[in-house]
């Protein structure tokens, strides 16, 4: 049966339809032999369907992990710098996975991935409001850095929703909190410290969703838990996301 080839591609776990775009968009995908084109249908059953050369093929079991991202790793399935991945730290799994947004070269925590286009689709998308909790070690203007931290602000012409702020400890230089946001814009925590003259030392991603890493060992994975599952998923049944956006 003819299907949209950014659905097919997500379904075969080979990236989530946004990201599939991308590749089809790049030339990266062909379809029987021949470049595909944005827009593009084809049957995953009878066209050979490539990305990078590789087939791909469609499979029914999904998967669903959570990573504890060290720093030192980007966020991507290949980076074309030859930086390491945080693919190189997964352990052997029947199918092809890939991470559920972002975190940044040197952020760290909980991260998560799947095979599963929609459930990723899903969670991308800004309108579903998965809470994220970040713990953020700061130096720089500490006195008031939590109301600030606080307050509403615009980053990039976009008025963000007031985060939730604790103070998890002081020091005489340094403070760390734990910052509680909704939409997740690109980067949006350290922007929001950088708005409010803070430096940023550490970032750790430690819940989504409900869903919190724990005592996960650095570099570690582990498949997600039904309970867990069913606290991303919330929502999902009504939610029809067509495009994705960065966390």
């Amino acid at each position: 049966m003819q299907q949209r080839l950014q659905k097919i591609l997500s379904a075969a776990g080979v990236a989530s339809r946004r990201r599939a775009e991308t590749l089809i968009t790049e030339g990266r995908v062909t379809v029987n032999g021949r470049v595909a084109a944005i827009g593009e249908s084809a049957d995953p059953e009878t066209d050979r369907i490539e990305v990078d050369g590789e087939r791909v093929s469609l499979r029914t079991e999904r998967l669903y992990l959570m990573m504890n991202k060290p720093r030192g790793y980007v966020t991507t399935v290949r980076d074309e710098k030859g930086r390491k991945t945080v693919m190189d730290l997964l352990p052997p799994l029947p199918d092809r996975v890939y991470p559920i947004g972002r975190l940044d070269l040197n952020s760290e925590g909980l991260l998560l991935f799947t095979n599963d286009g929609a459930f990723a689709d899903f969670l991308m998308h800004p309108s579903n409001e998965k809470t994220k909790t970040y713990h953020v070690r700061v130096a720089g203007a500490l006195q008031g850095a939590a109301e600030r931290l606080s307050r509403p602000m615009v980053i990039d012409g976009y008025k963000i929703a007031p985060a939730k702020v604790r103070l998890l400890k002081q020091e005489s230089d340094t403070a760390l909190f734990s910052i509680t946001i909704h939409e997740g814009r690109n980067r949006q925590v350290r922007r929001m410290c950088e708005a409010c003259s803070l430096r940023v030392l550490s970032l750790k991603r430690v819940e989504i969703g409900g869903v919190r890493l724990g005592n996960l060992s650095k570099g570690a994975v582990r498949h997600l838990t039904a309970d867990e599952l069913q606290l991303l998923r919330q929502g999902m049944q009504v939610h029809r996301p067509k495009t994705a956006s960065d966390a």
